[in-house]
This record gives structure tokens, C-alpha cells and sequence, in this order.
């Protein structure tokens, strides 16, 4: 599967946009194999925060590293700098690039304690939507949401429970179908090394409740 660029603005503009999507817990269903539209790649990929100085307003910076993940932000002029836990996921065999994982800390009280959006190649087929497994345990399938130039995107709310299945975990498995081999799934790996802090670091990125 294709490797794309990586962009923090648009995770975070997504999971601004609207309602997460839960676990989809129905049975399978049959639908027809849609299959994202390809769109036409631009040849200049975006600048990487990892190597950007973050000294302009709406710059993308890393502002610490724990683990594996990068928590990066958005600068702003009021000093507010929006954050996400940010991971680069590989193709296990060739080591390239083929998706990406942010994840946004959310308020107290709703369902949904982490907001995520997880980007897949153009090449990924629709129907069979987003699969994430923890250490060979439950699978949790989420739908995709729409394609863009940059990938398919989903995005994800996790619970309480399935963060806590993170802390714990070692790796987690997203698992998606190619639409030009239906019987193969690609399995790509996210590291758990560093996720604890790094989630107990965005949370406190969070706004302040007023007394």
C-alpha cells in the first residue's frame, strides 16, 4: 500500500469537525466493495514538524517525546497550542510509511474520553472499515469517515476501557483490506512503548475548568 504525507493541522481540524465514531458492534452486512477515489497526489509534501522550528503562528512543533509517540502541537498566538499524541506507522516488511495515528485528550464526562483519527492509504477498501486489536485481544471495528488527497481517513472515539487497554498494552494492531487483493489483510503495528505518558502529558494540555 502507498505511503502518504503526515499532517498534524488536518488531524486536528477533523477531530474539530463533528461527532467521533464508537465501536461498530453490528454484524457484517452486505454492501458493495466501494473503494476510495483516487485523487491526484501533489509532488510537494508538507513540511515535517520533527524539523520545523516552531516560531511562526499556526507552525506544527514537537513538543515532547515519550516512547514511541511525538506529542506535537500548533502554535497560536494566545500560548493555547492545541496538542495530539502523534505516531508514524510502518509497513512491517519494507519499513515505509503507510498510515498514521492522532490522538486528541477530550473533557471529563462524555463518552468518549479520547477523540483519534487514523489515516489509511487511498488503497484501502471501505467496507471492510478499520479493525485495532491490543495484544491479540477483542477487535473493535470503526468506519471510515472520507478520503482526501493525503488518505482515507477515520475517525475514532475510545473509551475509558480502551485507553486503559493501551497502558496496558504493547502493541496494538490496525488491520485494514487492500481494494487490490480483497482476501489479504495489512496488519499495521502502533506501539504502546510511551503511551501512558504521553497521554498523561496531553491531558494536561487541556483547558482548565473555571471555578
Amino acid at each position: 500500500m502507498a505511503a502518504f504525507p503526515n499532517h498534524l493541522t488536518l488531524a486536528l481540524a477533523l477531530l474539530a469537525a463533528g461527532p467521533l465514531a464508537a465501536q461498530d458492534t453490528s454484524q457484517d452486512t452486505a454492501a458493495p466493495e466501494s473503494a476510495a477515489t483516487e485523487t491526484e497526489q501533489t509532488e510537494a509534501a508538507p513540511a515535517d514538524p520533527a524539523t520545523t522550528p516552531a516560531d511562526g503562528m499556526g507552525e506544527p512543533y514537537v513538543a515532547e517525546t515519550h516512547g514511541d509517540w511525538q506529542l506535537r502541537c500548533v502554535r497560536t498566538d494566545d500560548g493555547s497550542d492545541p496538542c495530539q499524541l502523534y505516531q508514524l506507522l510502518k509497513d512491517r516488511e519494507s519499513g515505509q510509511p503507510i498510515s498514521e495515528i492522532s490522538i486528541l485528550a477530550l473533557p471529563e464526562g462524555g463518552e468518549a474520553a479520547a477523540g483519534a483519527t487514523v489515516i489509511t492509504p487511498l488503497e484501502t477498501l471501505l467496507t471492510q472499515q478499520l479493525n485495532i486489536t491490543v495484544d491479540g485481544g477483542q477487535t473493535k471495528r470503526y468506519p471510515f469517515t472520507f478520503c482526501t488527497e493525503v488518505g482515507c481517513v477515520a475517525r475514532v472515539g475510545f473509551t475509558a476501557e480502551d485507553l486503559a487497554g493501551f497502558r496496558k498494552g504493547k502493541v496494538a494492531v490496525i488491520s485494514v483490506v487492500p481494494v487490490a487483493d480483497p482476501t489479504r489483510t495489512v496488519d499495521v503495528d502502533i506501539s504502546l512503548a510511551g503511551f501512558t505518558a504521553g497521554f498523561a502529558s496531553l491531558a494536561k494540555t487541556l483547558p482548565q475548568k473555571q471555578e
